[in-house]
């Protein structure tokens, strides 16, 4: 039996294996996609799940059969999963080459977690374009392909890390950054920071932390890379250092004084995305 769920849930991709990519994916990945099942009951269909589509269509039944589910797209029905669920079951019920388009939020009924087949592997591929919108057979037009490229062109340069889970390395101007998405209780993950925080271990070789984005019920903290640097350059860094922040995020003991007041300090830095 389907979950029925309309009430506010905080942290709605929980129980999710890619919980955490799926947020950054909502939040601070500009174009990616991960290939994606539906359990048997629900008709075993495979499917795209998005970053976003154009113009914010929630979901999309593209030319050549295939649809796919936008992440970054308006819900308001106080839990995400379901409306996402509601609008890639819609999609499933277009004619091919129909965009979802929806004026009225869902009611009750499944969630993600109800329809996604948890077992199929969730692997996420971060694109530079937006050209998997289309179909790849279709034709395309100069002025369709001038809208694609312009899109691409304002994109954020994002490459996930290979080393550790559900980490971004982006490039906004002339600056390099680490955003890494942790599927974690909020208090948890700061609290891990505060305590390297206070030893002057929350840096990356040489990177520096500068606070975190609040989405979805966990956190994305980030850290400002030494200027210059590439996705490679800090691969091995970053599981080096994740061997010191997962024990500090598992640690339950209470805070220390020093602690407390870089907790304050992370939390004074905090930004709470949507």
């Amino acid at each position: 039996m389907a979950k029925i769920s309309t009430d506010f849930v905080l942290r709605p991709f929980e129980g999710i294996p890619a919980e955490a990519d799926l947020v950054a994916m909502r939040e601070v990945v500009p174009a990616a996609t991960i290939n994606a099942r539906t359990t048997a009951e629900y008709g075993s269909r495979e499917f795209v799940i998005s970053t976003s589509l154009p113009e914010q269509l929630p979901a999309l039944h593209r030319e050549d059969g295939t649809v796919i589910l936008a992440l970054q797209t308006l819900a308001g029905s106080g839990d995400l999963s379901r409306d996402l669920a509601a609008n890639l079951l819609d999609a499933f019920e277009l004619e091919p080459g129909l965009p979802l388009t929806r004026s009225e939020l869902p009611g009750p009924g499944p969630r993600l977690q109800d329809v996604l087949d948890l077992t199929a592997p969730f692997e996420v591929v971060v694109h530079d374009n937006f050209d998997y919108w289309i179909d790849p057979n279709a034709e395309i037009n100069a002025e369709l392909r001038g809208a694609l490229d312009e899109a691409a062109d304002s994109m954020i340069d994002t490459v996930k890390l290979t080393t550790v889970d559900s980490a971004y390395w982006c490039r906004m101007g002339p600056k390099e950054f680490l955003r890494w998405s942790m599927p974690y209780d909020e208090d948890a993950v700061i609290n891990g920071i505060a305590r390297l925080h206070a030893k002057r271990e929350s840096s990356i070789e040489g990177a520096k932390f500068l606070g975190a984005f609040r989405s979805c019920g966990i956190v994305i903290p980030v850290w400002e890379l030494v200027r210059g640097s590439e996705a490679e350059d800090i691969q091995d860094a970053v599981a080096e250092f994740w061997k010191k922040l997962q024990p500090a995020i598992e640690n339950t003991e209470p805070l220390d004084a020093n602690e407390r007041r870089a907790r304050a300090g992370i939390i004074s830095r905090q930004v709470t995305l949507r």
